[in-house]
């Protein structure tokens, strides 16, 4: 294998994403991988918030990992209320995704896969921090 320059690392294409059909919402959503400044605040935000239900945790990993075509986040800190509302099930299939991507853990996959047979949480959680929609 060969060495890496500084600029071959830096030009590197390496934030994936994968497309999510989410009939409930009426089409498809795009789970990208977190950068890492994302990962950071994300990991900040998580930690923050102590006691996180389930549920919030997932519209958190959302937030930070839906984008549009133009590859920028779609949701702002100050939106995730909005995401929150929407159905559990209907989180639970783009966030399953998002956990596989930027690899949350093994049973975070599964633990999500089985919360989403039980519906959302009526626990609207606080306002975390969330990192910056801006990329």
């Amino acid at each position: 294998m060969r060495l890496l320059s500084k600029a071959a690392i830096v030009a590197a294409e390496d934030l994936k994403h994968e497309d999510v059909d989410v009939p409930e919402w009426g089409g498809t959503v795009r789970v990208r991988v977190m950068t890492g400044t994302e990962r950071d605040a994300f990991r900040t935000a998580i930690a923050a918030a102590g006691d996180l239900p389930v549920g919030r945790f997932s519209v958190i990993l959302l937030a930070s990992t839906l984008i549009g075509e133009d590859g920028a986040l779609l949701f702002t800190p100050e939106e995730i209320d909005q995401l929150a509302e929407k159905s559990g099930s209907s989180i639970d299939k783009p966030a399953v995704v998002a956990m596989r991507l930027n690899g949350l853990g093994g049973t975070a996959v599964e633990d999500a896969a089985k919360n989403s047979a039980s519906g959302q949480s009526d626990d609207s959680g606080s306002d975390s921090p969330l990192p910056s929609a801006a990329q």
